[in-house]
């Protein structure tokens, strides 16, 4: 052959043509999934998940916000996380450059905005790693020569005298965001090494502390509350809204973090099949988060404060930091603290497990916006750097203001959904059957079938939540908060309130529409690159690599693949 073809439409086409590789690809499907799971499974699970479970609580119990949330799984987080391998994969590009091939140069800004959020996301993201980080320290030095905190009280002082009253956050940010973005350097060989060891590591010590905290005196009562349900929470729209968000910020749905993992997949690696498993692993982990937070609050409280009712736990929980925030390094502390000097080993391995899982999401953070970077033309050795600096100086704010991380937290969290709009728009623009043949179907190997009850879920249901959602949350909000005190009305710029979130969104909306137009017009380098048939042959899902191709990421430093030569050479003359 004189060309390399992928062929993605008819699969009897290319029975006999063995795909080659990326210049780096995954070495194989463990990989993948401890990738990915890396990606996802992190603080959005141990810190993130138990506070916003908490936040919605009702009288009675968190069941209500328990079944939204699983719901939610089916019918926002998986389609959404489909369609990110599926581009990934298929166009091997970053999310802008992805929007770009399957809508057109004018909704640029489409991938701009999952971009630009996600980025918005790890700045505050690696103040809580840094969190993270401290933790492992001073539970070092507390069990070196001392005790870890006996009760609630004493543990959120040491809490907030850290977070609210120091500069530890800023440096902690600072550490953290340096030792996620020297494994981005080294590519996704660094990466999948880092992740097959921090990964299993995790999941080892989650496991091992959920079945030591289920195992004590009381836990029952904390169980029984996190599985009870109080009907009429299903009248708040911010239990919606937190449901749908929570999931989202759980799997990394819509954020556009896998699309850069899934431009090192084959076509032998399975996107349905990945889109569905990874998700429900990672909600197993959050449930037993949950289960170990829950259990462990009621059972020290219960057990020192023998007076307080069920309402009064429930408050204690939302009052752990502001917003919850504090909630699991106030009581992993207090639970370890009960087990002598095993429990201070265990504790220094929870937040050191912890830091890890953080790591490997901030990776994947960074991953994102290098790889965007590199594809306009910046090459990693200086994109990487480009985005250290960014995002250390933007999370500044929430490293010295645990006000402003809440704020930042609600509203990009939430803007997660519009993120989702814009990978179901794509779907639409790009068409619905032309998306779930040619970019799943026929392009996959020994993959699970992309069916039409998915596509419809991803076309029609996922849009109608979104949009309600917003409304609801909007509309309920105005009505609730008329009356309220100045700083937490509708109108006032307050931490979570409806103007803050709208504002700040509108003026990212408009930043990138502004980028998109001056571009388009301007037609820089990486917008005139030839999509007609020399590259995508009559829009049938063929890859002919005539020029970069589909492959186009720039080799790295070590990344030699006989198969491949510099993509600055003519690959018409590479012979297969």
């Amino acid at each position: 052959m004189t060309e390399v073809e992928y062929a993605g439409n008819r699969q009897h086409d290319t029975d006999d043509i063995e795909e080659p590789k990326p210049p780096q690809a995954f070495s194989s499907s463990a990989a993948i999934v401890f990738s990915c799971l890396g990606t996802v499974v992190g603080t959005g699970n141990i810190w993130r998940f138990p506070r916003i479970a908490a936040q919605n609580s009702a009288s009675q119990g968190t069941l209500i916000f328990l079944v939204t949330w699983f719901v939610f799984l089916f019918l926002w987080s998986s389609p959404m996380l489909l369609i990110e391998y599926a581009i990934g994969r298929y166009f091997k590009k970053s999310p802008i450059q992805s929007f770009r091939k399957a809508m057109g140069d004018k909704f640029v800004w489409c991938g701009a905005w999952v971009t630009s959020v996600t980025f918005l996301i790890s700045c505050y993201y690696s103040v809580v790693l840094g969190w993270c980080f401290y933790y492992v320290y001073k539970t070092i030095q507390l069990s070196a020569t001392g005790e870890l905190p006996q009760a609630e009280p004493e543990s959120q002082e040491i809490f907030e005298a850290f977070a609210e009253k120091s500069y530890w956050p800023i440096m902690c940010h600072g550490l953290a965001i340096l030792a996620s973005g020297a494994c981005v350097i080294g590519g996704i060989t660094w990466i999948e090494k880092a992740n097959m060891v921090l990964v299993p590591t995790l999941l080892l010590i989650i496991i091992g502390t959920y079945c030591w905290s289920v195992l004590n005196k009381y836990s029952d009562y904390g169980i029984k509350f996190l599985f009870t349900p109080d009907l009429e929470a299903l009248q708040d729209p911010r239990l919606w809204v937190d449901s749908a968000s929570q999931n989202a910020f759980d799997t990394g749905a819509a954020m556009g973090l896998i699309v850069p993992y899934a431009t090192y997949m084959t076509r032998k690696h399975g996107v349905v099949r990945f889109s569905t498993l990874i998700p429900a692993m990672n909600n197993f982990v959050s449930m037993l988060c949950a289960l170990t937070i829950f259990s462990t609050v009621f059972s020290t409280l219960i057990q020192t404060q023998s007076t307080l009712s069920r309402t009064g736990i429930v408050e204690i929980i939302k009052q752990s930091g502001p917003a919850s925030t504090g909630l699991t390094f106030i009581w992993i502390p207090v639970l370890f603290a009960q087990v002598g000097i095993l429990g201070k080993i265990l504790c220094v391995l929870f937040f050191l497990c912890l830091s890890f899982a953080g790591v490997s999401s901030l990776i994947a953070n960074f991953e994102l916006t290098s790889l965007t970077l590199q594809d306009f033309g910046i090459p990693r050795k200086y994109g990487t750097p480009i985005v250290i600096i960014a995002t250390f100086l933007i999370g500044l704010p929430s490293a010295m203001e645990i006000e402003i991380l809440r704020n930042q937290d609600f509203v990009w969290g939430f803007a997660l959904m519009l993120s989702g709009i814009m990978f179901q728009l794509l779907v639409i623009k790009y068409g619905v059957r032309k998306f779930q043949q040619e970019v799943v179907n026929d392009y996959g190997e020994k993959d699970w079938r992309l069916t039409i009850v998915t596509m419809i879920i991803i076309v029609v249901i996922a849009p109608l939540e979104a949009v309600g959602l917003l409304a609801w949350w909007g509309l309920e909000l105005i009505r609730s908060t008329a009356d309220e005190a100045p700083g937490n009305r509708w109108y006032d710029y307050g931490v979570e309130t409806f103007v803050t979130v709208i504002t700040e969104w509108v003026a990212l909306l408009l930043l990138l529409l502004f980028v998109n137009v001056l571009v388009y017009y301007l037609r820089p380098s990486w917008m005139r690159e030839d999509t007609d048939e020399s590259k995508y042959a009559n829009g049938d899902g063929q890859f002919e690599l005539k020029s970069s191709g589909a492959y186009s990421r720039p080799f790295e430093p070590g990344a030699v693949n006989s198969a491949y030569v510099n993509s600055n050479e003519n690959l018409s003359d590479v012979k297969y």
